[in-house]
């Protein structure tokens, strides 16, 4: 397990990298891989949307720009700050709470979306069983994280830090939690090749 697949010291990091954060973002998830995997999801005007580790709300502002009825939760009261004081985000539902135990009743949305937050998570298939509970039946998760980079060295750096994953990887865990229809698409910005693994996932009716 990395360093940071530890909640109060992923909460220490977060405590401070919120001050810069949406500036530091774009560099690995910027707003053409945001409005891309937006398009992937295919979210829909009214669709009751949770959107699990917002962080400052930038991919929230993405989910609400079209018509997304949007419920936002972060473990991070310094990002959830930061995600308040935007005008964009008035209309979103703002909670603290944890990936792993949802504060939902079971099929409460339409839809789960997550990115950059599941490389956190110590239990990544708790929570994402979680977000297949929370879901309506033949609803739909869209997860966004770290690929894992190639080479035995720079992969053993990568894990020391976080969770890194790949395509086969990301299947297992998906279906382990209980989704159906999993897909992988890679993203990168343009200062890092396919570094992003995004996967649509499906709940069955």
């Amino acid at each position: 397990m990395g360093v940071l697949e530890d909640k109060s010291r992923a909460r220490t990091f977060y405590r401070f990298l919120s001050k810069v954060y949406d500036r530091v973002n774009p560099v690995f998830w910027n707003e053409e891989m945001r409005d891309e995997a937006l398009g992937i999801f295919g979210v829909s005007e009214g669709d009751h949307v949770l959107d699990v580790g917002c962080g400052t709300g930038f991919a929230t502002a993405g989910l609400v720009e079209r018509g997304a009825d949007v419920d936002g939760l972060d473990q991070s009261v310094h990002q959830l700050a930061k995600a308040r004081e935007k005008d964009e985000l008035d209309g979103v539902r703002f909670v603290r709470g944890d990936a792993e135990n949802l504060p939902y009743a079971d099929e409460t949305f339409d839809a789960v979306w997550s990115s950059g937050s599941i490389e956190y998570w110590p239990s990544p298939v708790d929570a994402l069983a979680e977000a297949k509970r929370v879901t309506k039946p033949g609803g739909r998760a869209l997860v966004v994280g770290p690929r894992r980079p190639s080479g035995r060295v720079l992969g053993a750096l990568a894990d020391a830090v976080m969770l890194f994953y790949d395509e086969e990887e990301a299947t297992r865990m998906f279906h382990d939690a209980g989704w159906e229809e999993v897909e992988h698409r890679l993203m990168g910005s343009e200062y890092v090749d396919d570094d992003a693994i995004v996967t649509v996932a499906r709940k069955s009716q």
